[in-house]
């Protein structure tokens, strides 16, 4: 059997491989694990749970809860909130536990749990061994005024949030007109009241979260609505959430997508020109295009490269001391204001780059140019041998030869799958295609199962 926790906690189809069962089993073994690595002085220890809106939240909710009470932990239901939002109450109060349940921007039918600790931090791989470890394991429990206590308040929760979120804007943005899609999901309430009350004109769509309808042909996954409702509304840009908010898209006023790299870009130099940007250093991951470790050159501002994944990210930041990180997805992480992800914090920053400068977002994003990509999977392949087999190491060599340094190939094992990802980046389509093919063709002749 596999790990339990992937690279963003525990997920899966609810009620079938997530259920009520391990939720209640997780909800004590972590607090068995993480109480005793934080060991609260002169008072219960204290949790905090936040979902999504997915019919099975509620459900999850419930069973964690009933489980960290179970363990001596006092716990707060905060209801329907942004996974960042429980990572900010985390982080800024007095708790030792923050829990969300959510699948992000998986379909509706999945749903996931994920941990952060003291301070706000997601876990590192050591603990959620330690909690995998812990399940079905005999444990002293607690008994009569031991027993923790499950009380629910939404009200303080997102109120603390929102005054946060509007802090870090720091710009007023009065006049400007943001289209907005919540993807049916934790952002449905927060991000238009965040964005009203730092002083923009919201136009909102998939704001109507019914528990069936998340990410629904909506949100950052799915961006063609918000393109076609931003140029119907004549909006500077709109902005796309995924169903937890830890993740941002956005499109400029023509309706064209801007990705993560295109924001990270943008929101590095805005850094760099305040003296704000640690190291002068922007923390990504493999997957990023080319074009924006370029443009970072250019801008004598260095990148660090990762693992795919936003853990990742965050661990070479905190190691680095470094100010600003994330992924082409969306999923960016800003230090100064935040300890994860969080997609409604990046459109304010965005709105309040836009508003500060008097530039449209077109051409802020235009700072990145965006190198051809080409992006091939390779079934039914050995992966544990894609770094080490003869052909496909000189196959490789010959092709990053070829390219020069306006490309690069990137050889990617599926975490999940047998198959393996081919991503060739280069000067023109035509080349990214033709040297992302004669590699898939080599990597499925040498790596046959």
């Amino acid at each position: 059997m596999g790990r339990l926790f992937g690279t963003d906690g525990v997920r899966g189809l609810a009620n079938r491989e997530i259920t009520a069962e391990l939720a209640l089993g997780l909800g004590s073994a972590a607090a068995r694990v993480l109480i005793a690595s934080t060991e609260p002085q002169g008072r219960r220890p204290r949790a905090v749970i936040g979902r999504d809106t997915r019919i099975s939240g509620e459900l999850l909710s419930a069973a964690l809860a009933a489980g960290l009470a179970s363990a001596g932990v006092d716990v707060t239901q905060v209801g329907v909130l942004p996974t960042p939002g429980v990572a900010h109450l985390t982080a800024s109060t007095d708790v030792d536990l923050g829990v969300v349940v959510s699948a992000s921007h998986n379909g509706m039918p999945d749903n996931g749990i994920k941990f952060f600790a003291r301070g706000g931090f997601k876990l590192e791989d050591a603990l959620e061994d330690q909690i995998e470890a812990q399940l079905g394991a005999d444990w002293e429990r607690p008994v009569g005024a031991d027993v923790g206590s499950i009380e629910t308040e939404t009200a303080l929760a997102d109120r603390s949030y929102v005054d946060h979120l509007v802090a870090a804007c720091g710009t007023r943005l009065n006049g400007l007109r943001i289209a907005v899609d919540c993807a049916n999901g934790a952002a449905s309430d927060i991000a238009p009241l965040a964005l009203r009350e730092a002083g923009a004109d919201v136009v909102v769509v998939n704001a109507s979260p019914d528990g069936r309808n998340i990410n629904d042909n909506c949100g950052s996954t799915h961006p063609e609505q918000l393109q076609a409702v931003t140029v119907a509304a004549e909006a500077a840009f709109g902005v796309a959430y995924d169903g937890d908010a830890d993740r941002c898209l956005a499109v400029d006023h023509t309706g064209a997508l801007v990705d993560g790299d295109q924001i990270m870009g943008l929101l590095a130099l805005a850094l760099k020109e305040d003296g704000a940007l640690a190291n002068d250093t922007l923390v990504i991951t493999v997957m990023s295009n080319l074009g924006l470790l370029l443009a970072m050159r250019a801008a004598g501002i260095t990148t660090v490269q990762t693992a795919v994944g936003d853990r990742y990210v965050l661990e070479a930041m905190r190691a680095g001391g470094h100010t600003l990180g994330g992924e082409q997805s969306g999923h960016i992480i800003n230090a100064r204001h935040a300890t994860t992800g969080d997609g409604i914090l990046t459109s304010l920053l965005l709105a309040a780059r836009v508003a500060s400068t008097g530039r449209s977002l077109a051409d802020l994003a235009a700072v990145v140019t965006r190198l051809p990509q080409r992006l091939i999977n390779v079934p039914g392949v050995d992966k544990t041998r894609t770094g080490t087999d003869a052909g496909v190491v000189e196959a490789v060599r010959r092709a990053e030869e070829a390219l020069g340094e306006n490309g690069r190939v990137l050889l990617r094992p599926s975490g999940t799958e047998p198959l393996v990802r081919v991503m060739v980046e280069a000067a023109t389509e035509d080349e990214a295609d033709v040297v992302a093919h004669g590699l898939a063709d080599v990597v499925q002749e040498r790596l046959a199962l």
